[in-house]
């Protein structure tokens, strides 16, 4: 019976390499409105997308003076299930917020 341990023996394996792709990243975009309170958006901000109240804060003003910002780059189902929720809470407060998703570079 051969020795498994040498260059000869039947039991020495082939490695196996499985190549794992890196999942695409999804932005999270906030557009501006002239309906939503700031009090909302930093509200949502911080329930939804978890941002520190400093934070949503910065992103709210940021939406507030260009028009648009990133709120989080996530993968798909995150931002997905994220700007759906957000979506969601901000009809059902009577605000017509924007929220969009675009593919990462």
């Amino acid at each position: 019976m051969p020795n498994p341990k040498t260059k000869g023996g039947s039991a020495l394996k082939e490695a196996t390499r499985i190549s794992l792709d890196e999942p695409k990243m999804f932005h999270v975009i906030l557009h501006n409105d002239d309906v939503t309170t700031m009090e909302f958006v930093v509200h949502l901000l911080t329930s939804v997308f978890r941002k520190s109240e400093l934070a949503a804060q910065e992103i709210m003003l940021t939406v507030h003076h260009k028009g648009s910002a990133t709120v989080g780059t996530y993968t798909y189902d995150v931002a997905y299930t994220r700007k759906a929720k957000a979506t969601l809470m901000a009809n059902n407060a009577g605000f017509p917020l924007k929220i969009t998703m675009e593919e990462a570079n």
